[in-house]
């Protein structure tokens, strides 16, 4: 290394002997900049530490004017170490002064200094400060001291996490490493949990940083390397994804990303550095982190989850499988964190002391989502870079109707939610009230409410809410928890536990809803360039007729000498709801056959989700016994828009004029022939769009059980002969309004209907 004094383990070493030295942290901090300085041959070394205020406090310095320590500060991206912390990544200049975003400190003395060399203090790829050092003549740094630079500033992102500046921060100027951060994501379930964070995969914990036998540790590092190629390969070979959720292509991305020499040779390079073969991995994976994050392209900030998920493959190869917190025994008042999680993942925990949940991936309609609701627990998905801003044990608070996170919040905020949780609560009791109450509007239309569910943990819910039964049981999430193909025996215990729990309520139980995005990891991958659009539910159920045979079968055994509504869902023409009707009647005539008590009442019915039924509406609803409105499959496929995907899912609005017509030519042939139809979709539990649909003509509804209570408020404030009014003028005002959201708000407040 030009200019350096000794190789890089010997800062290191020297470095670790004044930190492990009991002294006070400002003269450690002190020692250290001395040490810096010397060993890279600089006539300054200097160090800034985030504040929680988000500004860049100066806490020590070596040739800078001693005076200016915790007097200088900046704002993040002012001056040259704003820069830094602001982008997260290394500046190196031989005429600092000429650098449009240079900044003059007159009480710093750094007007002499020319050449500068600053490095981002970072950890887990969050920004923690600015490690700089400066020269009086202009000079060019090398790639060794740019890289010996970094490695120090990694020791330093572990002397202010292990808390070593705390005492030094003066009082309102706490280190970022405790700032709080309000962080932005989307809403998954409904509620307000205030806790402390449990992470459900623990980082792996590094100890030892600093290497005695560089070669070895190059040693332990291709080793490693060797063991996590080899099991991706198996993983790929195998095809088996169960943990990963992941497709095969994804797969193959991933062992991509596995053999990329760039990325393994960048942390062969650290470890010659000086670092150990485990926190060279962690460097470079919190380097190349800061910068992923702060791109802009959608595909290279999916990319960051593959190498996080091959950096720590790597840890635990080389340090051990991280000890979690037993998923039985969660200390009281747990928001779980997670980057992603499985539905089954979420229910291995204990449901008593869980409060929230928060993710970085996950939306509204996918499958943890739609337990979190099912469990009641508050949760917000796509919150950036979770999982390094949030500590085990920070404080979180996790608003599940607004879609946002509070990390180490402040007390005043803190106190702010207190009071909105019990507000909340004051609202639940007042839902509460509503229990007992039929569901009937102010001008006397009854409406009959049932609640979604898919798990046998939904059933309490029934009593909970005052339901008129499930319109909608999801036999799929059975198939999701388990390990292996549920046999028809258990899915029969299933079902039958189901209709016990319920009574003499009706039950619409759904066949299997799989393929698309939802993956078994037991059963045969297809790779479809459009996996929404293919082969997915009643195809796979045509296709594949044992499987939907065991699946009736069970239903009918279930269902013996009971009422019985089995739906079929993705169906796209008449004709495939005839044969897959055919198949029920055949397992029908056959149970029967063998002595088999059958149902009492049998009802086979379609689920409205394909817009090509829109042009079948009178030999569908002549055909089957009901129809179901799944409104997150339909508005999707209207707008071919993917729900999943972040740029188009918000793009279109359900209370537009194009799909508040479709919606409206369903009823309205529902109602010729005299076809129950009901709405079971995510549309159907918000008030403001069920109060539209009651408008169009819809009187079912099946909801989430959180819904229930102000949906039920809405309608009893709701005068349908008004609304109907209303809505048929918009619908045919040729004004050239196409949303009605607006209009349809305004008609709330005027009527004072709470939506």
């Amino acid at each position: 290394m030009r200019g350096a004094l000794g190789g890089p383990g010997v800062l290191l070493r020297r470095l670790r002997e004044v930190m492990a030295a009991s002294i006070s942290p400002q003269e450690r901090l002190d020692r250290l900049v001395v040490l810096i300085a010397g060993n890279l041959v600089a006539e300054v070394c200097s160090v800034y530490v985030l504040r929680e205020d988000g500004s860049l406090e100066l806490y020590a310095t070596e040739g800078l004017n001693r005076e200016a320590v915790h007097l200088t500060t900046m704002r993040a991206g002012e001056g040259l170490v704003g820069l830094i912390a602001s982008e997260a990544e290394p500046l190196a200049l031989s005429d600092a002064q000429a650098h449009p975003s240079f900044s003059y400190r007159p009480e710093t003395g750094e007007e002499v200094y020319r050449s500068f060399l600053g490095v981002p203090i970072l950890r887990g790829g969050a920004v923690m400060g600015v490690l700089v050092i400066q020269n009086r003549a202009s000079r060019l740094y090398s790639e060794e001291e740019v890289e010996s630079l970094q490695t120090t500033a990694m020791l330093m992102a572990e002397m202010i996490a292990a808390g070593g500046l705390k005492s030094l921060a003066a009082p309102g100027a706490s280190i970022g490493l405790d700032r709080p951060i309000h962080g932005i994501g989307v809403a998954l379930a409904d509620g307000v949990g205030l806790g402390h964070a449990v992470l459900h995969e623990p980082r792996v914990a590094i100890t030892n940083l600093i290497a005695e036998n560089p070669a070895a540790e190059v040693g332990r590092l291709e080793a490693a390397i060797g063991e996590m190629r080899a099991s991706i390969d198996e993983l790929v070979e195998r095809g088996d994804v169960a943990h990963t959720g992941e497709h095969r292509d994804v797969l193959e991305t991933f062992r991509m990303f596995a053999h990329d020499q760039g990325w393994l040779r960048r942390m062969r390079e650290v470890v010659m550095t000086g670092l150990t073969a485990e926190a060279a991995v962690e460097r470079v994976q919190s380097d190349t982190r800061a910068k992923m994050l702060r791109q802009t392209d959608p595909y290279l900030r999916e990319r960051l989850h593959d190498l996080d998920d091959l950096a720590n493959r790597l840890l635990r190869t080389l340090v051990g499988k991280a000890n979690g917190v037993a998923r039985e025994n969660l200390p009281e008042n747990a928001i779980l964190v997670a980057r992603s999680m499985g539905p089954a993942a979420l229910l291995d925990y204990d449901r008593a002391h869980l409060r929230g949940l928060v993710l970085e991936e996950g939306g509204p309609t996918s499958h943890i989502a739609i337990v979190a609701r099912a469990l009641g627990i508050p949760a917000v998905g796509e919150v950036v870079n979770a999982t390094a801003l949030i500590e085990g044990g920070d404080a979180i608070i996790v608003d599940g109707q607004a879609g946002e996170v509070q990390i180490r919040p402040q007390p005043d905020v803190e106190n702010a939610y207190k009071d909105k949780a019990r507000l909340r609560a004051r609202k639940q009791k007042q839902y509460q009230k509503l229990k007992e109450l039929p569901a009937v509007t102010r001008d006397g239309v009854d409406i009959t409410l049932q609640i979604n569910a898919g798990l046998i943990v939904d059933m309490p819910n029934i009593e909970a809410t005052a339901a008129a039964g499930i319109g909608l049981f999801r036999t799929e999430l059975q198939f999701m928890v388990a390990q292996h193909m549920p046999t028809t025996a258990e899915q029969q215990a299933l079902y039958a536990a189901v209709l016990e729990a319920a009574a003499d309520l009706p039950v619409t139980f759904r066949t299997l809803d799989i393929g698309g995005d939802k993956v078994l990891p037991y059963m045969e991958r297809v790779e479809e360039e459009n996996p929404a659009l293919g082969w997915r539910a009643i195809r796979i159920g045509l296709d594949k007729p044992r499987l939907l045979r065991a699946q009736v079968r069970a239903m009918l055994r279930a269902g013996a000498g009971r009422d019985l509504k089995i739906m079929l869902p993705m169906v796209a023409t008449t004709d495939e709801f005839r044969r897959a009707r055919m198949i029920i009647r055949r397992e029908q005539v056959m149970l029967e056959k063998q002595g088999v008590t059958p149902p009492r009442d049998l009802r086979v019915g379609v689920m409205v989700e394909v817009p090509s039924l829109l042009f079948e509406l009178p030999e569908i609803a002549r055909e089957a016994d009901f129809l179901s409105i799944g409104t997150n499959d339909l508005m999707q496929f209207l707008f071919a828009a993917d729900r999943e995907n972040k740029r188009v899912a918000d793009r279109f609005d359900p209370l537009g004029v194009g799909p508040l017509r479709a919606l409206r030519r369903i009823v309205e042939a529902a109602a010729e022939t005299g076809c129950p139809v009901t709405v079971c979709g995510e549309m159907g539990g918000k008030p403001l769009e069920t109060m539209a649909l009651i408008g169009l003509g819809y009187r079912g509804f099946s909801m989430s059980a959180a819904s229930i209570g102000p949906v039920k408020a809405m309608l009893r404030a709701l005068d349908t002969a008004k609304l109907r009014e209303r809505m048929d003028w918009m619908l045919a005002s040729p004004e050239g309004v196409t949303n009605l959201r607006p209009q349809l708000a305004a008609f709330a407040t005027e009527f004072k209907v709470p939506v």
